[in-house]
């Protein structure tokens, strides 16, 4: 923990394990030309190229697909936690400001949608409804109800249902016809063309995705977690938080290696569809669940070496931004790879729309390390608390 300029105590390692997931999603995001999927013929590209390409896709899958988000999702509700700490100490009760916080999160996301038909911040600003219902529990209600959220209820009861009856198939709902209208319009040369047809569908498609990958619930209890770990004060730098995130690594680590190895071998043992609309996506979660846990408390336990922190420790210039940087991804993603803007993603496959991706997080970083030291919040987040206390005595 430092103490910044302004006199207040700030958990430097967060704003960096935020920072760090920032890049992560700016990276994968990238590849996937910001959902835009279009890719030129891998025929015209040598084999040298393509493999490397087939690297690349799959190491940022591996390493940032469902962790990136899922430490955005724990940070959500360690950031509540900070607020409601800090609002008890007047004897006030968060819960109703936070809701309305929510409400701006909403609009936010409005804004992002329109440029990313991908966005996460309007599921947040839903989802979020979880912890003002949980506010006043005690850590030890919470930490029953995040076990209860992050052990995936829906697709169990599915499972369950099907063994009690076994022509039950459990349903999914179909977001086809939304992505097609979605890439009609990211491949118009015409802007307004692009953010009416994100605006009109990019929001259910990213819902009905989330809900049908088993993120909605999962994201969820993320929330409930982070707010936990927040009244445990677990993030401090401490003996025995040491010895928390140590033991959190080792069988984080342990845990993912079989759901791993299952997700990998899964077409070969279950062939049943209502496997793969069940247990399939158990395994999958809970699979990005350990490894998520694995990669926070590397970072963490990392952090403490003063190599590891001065290489790590500037992420925390986008960490301390994160919406911010979150939205001006987008925008900036949807004028690189869509038609209305350079339009380059048809043009290039995976390497090269990493390489693409190192150079366009490189310049986020730059201007949040400048605009941080010159402002010390991000402009959204300033619009954004300054709306939060609106009208508040």
């Amino acid at each position: 923990m430092e103490i910044n300029k302004e006199g207040k105590y700030r958990i430097e390692v967060i704003d960096s394990l935020r920072g760090f997931a920032i890049m992560g999603i700016m990276l994968l995001h990238s590849i996937e030309h910001f959902n835009f999927y279009v890719f030129p013929d891998s025929e015209t590209q040598p084999a040298w190229l393509n493999n490397m390409d087939s690297i690349v896709w799959d190491s940022l899958f591996f390493m940032f697909s469902g962790k990136g988000y899922a430490i955005f999702a724990v940070l959500f509700g360690f950031t509540f936690s900070l607020m409601m700490s800090k609002q008890r100490q007047t004897n006030k009760d968060f819960g109703y400001r936070f809701l309305w916080r929510m409400v701006l999160l909403a609009g936010f996301a409005v804004i992002n949608g329109m440029f990313f038909p991908g966005e996460v911040l309007m599921m947040y600003s839903i989802l979020a409804v979880t912890l003002f219902f949980v506010r006043n529990f005690k850590a030890q209600l919470l930490l029953i109800v995040f076990v209860f959220l992050l052990f995936q209820p829906i697709e169990w009861f599915h499972y369950i249902y099907y063994l009690v009856d076994n022509n039950y198939m459990a349903p999914a709902i179909s977001s086809g016809k939304y992505w097609d209208l979605l890439k009609e319009g990211q491949l118009s040369d015409s802007f307004i063309d692009l953010i009416t047809t994100n605006s009109l569908y990019g929001h259910k498609v990213a819902l009905i995705w989330s809900y049908n990958v088993g993120r909605v619930v999962q994201t969820a209890g993320l929330f409930v977690l982070g707010y936990w770990l927040g009244k445990k004060q677990l993030f401090l730098d401490s003996e025995k938080n040491t010895k928390f995130w140590t033991r959190t690594l080792i069988i984080s680590a342990i845990v993912f290696i079989p759901f791993y190895i299952l997700k990998e071998n899964f077409n070969d043992i279950f062939e049943l569809e209502i496997y793969k609309r069940t247990i399939g996506i158990i395994i999958n979660m809970y699979g990005n669940l350990a490894f998520t846990f694995a990669m926070i408390s590397s970072f963490i336990l990392l952090y403490k070496n003063k190599l590891f922190r001065k290489i790590a420790g500037g992420l925390q210039y986008c960490g301390r931004m994160s919406l911010t940087a979150y939205v001006m991804q987008s925008i900036i993603g949807g004028l690189v790879f869509y038609e209305f803007g350079i339009g380059i993603g048809p043009s290039v496959r995976h390497t090269v729309s990493f390489c693409i991706g190192i150079v366009l997080f490189a310049l986020q970083y730059y201007f949040c390390k400048f605009w941080i030291k010159k402002f010390k919040q991000g402009p959204l987040e300033i619009l954004w608390h300054k709306l939060t206390w609106i009208n508040s005595n």
